[in-house]
């Protein structure tokens, strides 16, 4: 059996951090404008989440950083919004129930810092993740929220807690 651990992003995987999220984005043939290929915190996820009202988790199996996902303040929306950023699994970690043990962590989180609303964008490709958005709550919205700067991602979804 595997170990699996779910903790808080260290400075020491921000480069294992940076190169799954580049790779997933590749292999969904994300365009690397408008999305968030461009982002400037992609190689400092550590540093970027040291902010207040936010986290991002790695999903460490047997020792290898193979996921990560995280949330923070939504630019733009109200404070009570937060956003689930980075949620990206290489394929050796998908079908396993990471992403959904990633969500819950993420969610309850988020609430015990009085977030009532998660958002989050994603493209119309990645079909799997929509999915398992939608069995954790998330609904499809008509508009997007806040100030993401992801204008590549045309697919918004909200969960109310």
């Amino acid at each position: 059996m595997s170990s699996v651990l779910i903790r808080e992003i260290r400075e020491t995987d921000n480069a294992a951090v940076a190169a799954l999220i580049r790779a997933v984005l590749t292999e969904m043939e994300v365009p690397k404008v408008g999305s968030a290929f461009a982002d400037p915190s992609l190689d400092y996820m550590y540093q970027h989440y040291q902010q207040d009202k936010g986290a991002y988790y790695v999903v460490e199996v047997d020792g290898v950083v193979l996921a990560g996902g995280g949330f923070g303040r939504l630019p733009g929306a109200p404070a009570e919004v937060c956003e689930l950023q980075k949620m990206y699994m290489l394929p050796q970690a998908r079908g396993l129930g990471l992403g959904q043990q990633l969500i819950e962590r993420c969610v309850e989180d988020a609430k015990e810092l009085n977030y009532t609303q998660c958002y989050l964008e994603t493209l119309p490709n990645m079909l799997a993740a929509q999915k398992l958005y939608q069995k954790m709550g998330f609904q499809y919205i008509q508009t997007p929220m806040g100030n993401t700067g992801h204008n590549a991602c045309p697919v918004w979804m909200l969960l109310k807690f």
